[in-house]
């Protein structure tokens, strides 16, 4: 796709995720979601095309619920693998799969040379806030994944972590235990799901490293750029465990009539939260594409990261803003 490979590469291959993680300089990594039809199959690959030459520590593919785009990801995973300089990422979520599934799953990654997995347990089919009811030959949490896939293949293990606690975890203290017993199974760094507050990501990192977890903790990050993406970030942060509507969703609000104010708004109050994790050391942000670039590169570009010549950032907001 490109004409080298760009800094920090090496061929998606074979370079693993841990490996990415420790070069030098802020950096960041990226999810798509696999394609449903031909126009998205073109959006797509537009995206990864603009996002490979600002050399991300890696790109990811999700799994949808129920392995509902189970195929769809695996052919995804493989072009990312083959055709680009990406170090790939591919999803594996427990739900609605068989023990058995999942072993032949992880064996067919481990025979195509994928290097790297994100394994989650997953959300119920439908409805992801719904009564999540395991397989009857199944497993009951991502930790009970994250060691047959070391078992199976090379393989560098991601999980997923709640800064806000899982919504299913009684209370903070349980939700931890569940991340640490999913880190000490064998995996090797953590992203984080949606979340609104700086602090809550914090804490659980500081939670982390005082249970002796020293596995490197991505933050989730999504640019609020419309109403829509907004109340679907509200939605998915609610699934993830924050508690009412958080209060840069009724900041942004007030802009919901002016399209341009609000995606101003949306893109500063982003650039704003990435710039204080950078500042709190975080090892990459990794961006929740939603197959779409404009609001990645704003971000990246006002901060300075990735391998294009940096804007200079501009960080000021109104005070109405703040």
């Amino acid at each position: 796709m490109t004409g080298g490979l760009p800094r920090g590469g090496g061929g998606g291959r074979d370079v693993t995720v841990a490996s990415a993680l420790r070069r030098p300089g802020p950096s960041f990594s990226v999810e798509f979601f696999p394609p449903r039809d031909p126009a998205g199959e073109r959006r797509l690959w537009r995206c990864v095309r603009e996002l490979e030459p600002l050399a991300p520590v890696f790109a990811s593919v999700t799994y949808g619920a129920g392995g509902s785009t189970r195929e769809r990801t695996v052919q995804t995973t493989a072009r990312l693998r083959e055709q680009t300089t990406l170090c790939t990422v591919a999803h594996l979520a427990a739900v609605g799969h068989s023990v058995a599934e999942l072993r032949h799953a992880l064996s067919w990654y481990a025979a195509t040379g994928v290097r790297n997995l994100l394994l989650v347990r997953g959300d119920p089919p439908g409805d992801p806030g719904g009564e999540w009811i395991a397989h009857p030959q199944g497993l009951t949490h991502a930790a009970e994944l994250v060691a047959p896939a070391r078992t199976l293949g090379d393989f560098c293990v991601g999980v997923a972590a709640f800064p806000h606690g899982h919504p299913r975890s009684p209370d903070a203290a349980s939700d931890l235990a569940h991340l640490v017993r999913k880190i000490r199974a064998g995996a090797d760094f953590a992203v984080a799901q949606l979340f609104f507050d700086v602090e809550a990501f914090l804490r659980l990192r500081d939670r982390l490293d005082g249970q002796g977890c020293d596995v490197p903790l991505l933050p989730g990050v999504l640019p609020m750029t419309t109403p829509k993406v907004l109340r679907k970030a509200v939605e998915l942060s609610g699934v993830c465990g924050v508690c009412g509507e958080p209060e840069q969703a009724r900041v942004l609000l007030r802009y919901a009539d002016d399209p341009a104010a609000f995606r101003a708004a949306g893109l500063d109050a982003a650039v704003r939260l990435c710039a204080r994790l950078l500042d709190e050391g975080v090892p990459a942000l990794h961006f929740y594409s939603l197959n779409t670039t404009a609001a990645t590169r704003h971000v990246l570009d006002a901060l300075g990261v990735g391998t294009r010549p940096a804007m200079a950032p501009s960080l000021r907001l109104e005070a109405e803003r703040v």
